[in-house]
């Protein structure tokens, strides 16, 4: 694919890279263009895992264009089917990201990599939320970050601005590992394939139990997990796979999964 976003696929496994010379900033456009693509992953079944990472080395994604901004881009146009990034709104989508941090994640980077459901990073990666220094807010991460981290240092990132480096990110928990620049593609498609050799419709309910649980308490979460009531628990536990799961361990073998 040409244009600002290049993608790969090898097996059950997609390699999206924002590509926008010099930054990887991300304008109307490429919003539109990354939603259309994550789209395309969620609803492709030969499709699993999707990796997400930046051109270059020197930067992942330093958030929304400011020189578009200035050329006419609104800053509440239409992003597309996915809103911001492409993925911090896409509806459904019950599949594993990771995210592989290759240089500067901040602002709209940072909320896009918090999309994610793994964020591996390079040494010389760093992280920050600088929106307070524009006068703006950071909205996606003012609702996302605080529930990931510790609720102070969230807020300390939110209210300063101030930079995180690799080792620190990975200290609060918000990358999961981190390697050197030029290992940093190699774990992640390690992670990926390990990933893709799963069971893909339990990594499906895995999300949607995840995301329905954010909004409420404990009990009402499970009683719609017991009663089959979230779509992708009920698609698990009349499938092949979850009597495929069984059978593997009983026959004392590797289950194979079909994804349905």
């Amino acid at each position: 694919m040409t244009g600002p976003i290049k993608t790969r696929i090898v097996g059950h496994v997609l390699e999206v890279t924002l590509d926008r010379p010099k930054a990887n900033a991300v304008d109307l456009e490429t919003s539109r263009i990354m939603g259309e693509v994550f789209r395309d992953f969620r609803d492709n079944p030969d499709l699993r895992v999707a990796i997400l990472t930046g051109a270059g080395e020197k930067f992942f994604c330093p958030g929304w264009d400011l020189k578009a901004a200035a050329d006419g881009d609104a800053v509440d146009g239409d992003y597309g089917v996915g809103g911001f990034g492409g993925l911090q709104e896409l509806p459904h989508l019950n599949k594993p990201v990771i995210c592989a941090v290759n240089g500067i994640c901040c602002g709209g980077g940072l909320e896009i990599a918090l999309s994610c459901d793994i964020i591996l990073a390079a040494e010389h990666a760093s992280f920050a939320l600088p929106e307070i220094r524009s006068g703006t807010v950071a909205d996606a991460a003012s609702i996302k970050l605080p529930k990931r981290i510790p609720y102070h240092i969230a807020m300390e990132m939110l209210f300063t601005g101030r930079w995180l480096d690799a080792e620190e990110a990975h200290r609060w928990g918000f990358v999961n590992q981190i390697h050197k620049a030029d290992e940093l593609m190699v774990k992640a498609w390690e992670m990926a394939e390990l990933l893709a050799s799963g069971p893909p419709l339990v990594f499906a309910a895995i999300k949607e139990v995840v995301r329905e649980a954010e909004g409420e308490k404990f009990q009402d979460t499970m009683n719609k997990v017991t009663k089959r009531q979230l779509r992708t628990v009920d698609t698990l536990y009349g499938s092949e796979d979850n009597l495929e799961g069984s059978k593997a361990f009983a026959e004392k073998r590797d289950p194979v999964w079909k994804g349905k």
